[in-house]
């Protein structure tokens, strides 16, 4: 509710200083739940964060009774029962509008940070896709993606500046920072997929949680895929963030397709080996997707293992 005040307030300054203090005082307000979270939750758009926001609310729906249809916000469940720890999620796209580090990560300092990373070439399809048939104009742009007027083919948004280029220096400026925030966890999508039970036990685990594996294994069924695609589809969630735009365009659900790897799938082998060149030439290798080869589109699922 906030932020939609802060973007209504904005609408009353010239078009030259809205984007700019918008900006600004989204990262004001992030800045103040940053200081007052226990754990801060970091993920680039469209990297699996609703997913793990499901499983995590349903973890703590089942440890403290709370609403099935509820989605954990930043103090939400905090206050229905304080046993429940402050988690901010953030895409970590606006604070440094207001601090003015940069990219550096000094803000987060003693804090317990989960980082949530996803191979870049399926972020950035997935971002096209939100961008194409979910993102209001305002939030384009806000957040400096191009005009749908302008109208880029698939590969010509992954390899542009709203792309890949984007999603690389996000990921590069997390990996120089890790060393110095020792409190962390590195959660990968692609783990998460292949191993949903093991990674968010481990996920628990650092939110000290407590968990049974019993609790973790509904959790686990809740948020499957097809379920959380059937209540996205009868709105069946309390929160605008698991609700399709357009329930007969399957592209405009916020859980479109949950695959690993799947970027393979919507690109010419001469499209996806400049795809793959970028990231192999940009991106930190710490994160291991830059050292991953794709021989064709046909070995997709075992390259993406």
């Amino acid at each position: 509710m906030l932020q939609r005040v802060l973007e209504q307030a904005g609408r009353l300054l010239p078009r030259a200083k809205r984007y700019p203090t918008e900006r600004w005082l989204r990262g004001w307000l992030e800045s103040k739940r940053l200081a007052a979270a226990d754990f801060v939750i970091v993920s680039f758009g469209k990297s699996g964060r609703t997913w793990l926001r499901v499983l995590i609310s349903r973890l703590y729906q089942q440890q403290h009774g709370l609403p099935e249809g509820s989605l954990i916000e930043f103090g939400n469940f905090h206050r229905a029962n304080s046993a429940i720890p402050r988690l901010l999620f953030t895409h970590d796209n606006y604070l440094r509008d207001y601090t003015g580090d940069g990219g550096s990560k000094k803000a987060y300092a003693g804090k317990r940070v989960i980082l949530l990373v996803r191979h870049p070439a399926d972020i950035t399809v997935s971002q096209y896709f939100q961008w194409k048939h979910r993102m209001r104009e305002h939030k384009i742009a806000l957040n400096e993606y191009p005009p749908r007027e302008s109208d880029p083919s698939l590969h010509e948004f992954t390899v542009g500046a709203s792309g890949l280029p984007k999603v690389n220096q996000w990921l590069n400026e997390w990996a120089a920072a890790l060393d110095s925030l020792p409190q962390h966890l590195i959660v990968s999508y692609e783990a998460l997929r292949r191993d949903t039970l093991g990674t968010f036990a481990k996920i628990a685990d650092f939110l000290g949680a407590g968990a049974t594996p019993a609790q973790l294994a509904d959790a686990v069924e809740w948020a499957k895929f097809e379920n959380m695609k059937q209540r996205e589809a009868e709105s069946a969630s309390e929160s605008g963030r698991l609700k399709a735009a357009d329930v007969d365009n399957p592209d405009s659900f916020k859980t479109r397709r949950a695959k690993a790897g799947g970027y393979r799938d919507d690109f010419t082998d001469t499209e996806l080996a400049t795809i793959e060149h970028a990231i192999a030439t940009t991106l930190d290798p710490r994160f291991g997707y830059a050292a991953q080869t794709i021989p064709t589109r046909a070995g997709h699922q075992e390259a993406a293992q």
